[in-house]
């Protein structure tokens, strides 16, 4: 059960992210438009689970690879974004297959 605190911090870590994604696109995400879905942060602030969208991309893979190798430098930009945390949570991106899966669900029952 995530705490209040916990979800003030996935959606300033949510929000933070989406704009840095916006604002480097071309070198971060391929050129490709990521989107931010889910933020799940640990109950001792440690680790956030990211789980991420992309569209119009080249592919899925290689662009959360290239946000994975940038991962360092993604959550060094986003610590200088969030002054008053005491410790910035490491960053894990995840691609979000949710959205597919419900596309397939729909189609499986519009047949």
């Amino acid at each position: 059960m995530s705490s209040i605190r916990q979800n003030r911090i996935e959606g300033v870590i949510q929000e933070e992210l989406s704009t840095y994604f916006q604002r480097n696109a071309r070198e971060i995400c391929l050129g490709a438009m990521v989107s931010v879905t889910i933020v799940r942060v640990t109950s001792d602030l440690s680790l956030a689970r990211i789980y991420l969208s992309v569209f119009a991309g080249p592919d899925k893979k290689e662009v959360l690879e290239n946000i994975q190798q940038h991962s360092r430098k993604i959550r060094g930009e986003v610590g200088k974004r969030l002054k008053n945390m005491h410790k910035i949570p490491e960053l894990l991106f995840y691609i979000d297959d949710s959205l597919d899966y419900a596309e397939t669900i729909d189609k499986l029952l519009k047949d």
